[in-house]
């Protein structure tokens, strides 16, 4: 960790995420920014998205932990809960955000919404409306943009 004025939390998380990485998950710092992490999350078995390698960048603001990461898919994904520039809807990035979650804890979650895409909640309408109108055929599509741009990252 060459960059000593971080925050003692982050250097202790980044490398808890570096030696204990959570399955299906990867992320590590930039070199030239600490703050800044290259994630890639492994599409979950029994999802749309089994055997996508989908790319984020995670930013930690300087407020972080008392702000939430900002965290964004640079892959582009068929979900209802990301919209075309990559954002998550995800309550926790949000109003829900506490200093007890940790870079793994919003990790995992971005990991499970891939498994339980919820068009209740949407952040792009139109793929809500579809997965709403027809289940079956936007999971085919989520299959599809997975294997379009999803394979082989």
């Amino acid at each position: 960790m060459a960059n000593s004025n971080l925050p003692r939390r982050i250097i202790k998380e980044t490398q808890r995420l570096l030696s204990e990485p959570a399955p299906g998950i990867s992320a590590s710092p930039s070199e030239e920014n600490m703050r800044y992490f290259n994630v890639m999350i492994l599409g979950p078995a029994q999802s749309p998205y089994e055997g996508g390698v989908f790319k984020l960048e995670l930013f930690l603001p300087e407020e972080y932990p008392m702000a939430a990461p900002k965290v964004r898919f640079l892959t582009k994904i068929y979900h209802p809960n990301i919209d075309k520039l990559g954002r998550i809807c995800l309550d926790i990035l949000k109003d829900k955000w506490s200093p007890a979650l940790q870079i793994r804890t919003v990790l995992l979650s971005i990991q499970a919404l891939l498994s339980a895409p919820n068009p209740d909640d949407p952040l792009s309408d139109n793929i809500a409306k579809h997965w709403k109108a027809n289940e079956v055929e936007a999971v085919e599509t989520a299959k599809e943009w997975t294997r379009l741009y999803a394979s082989g990252a």
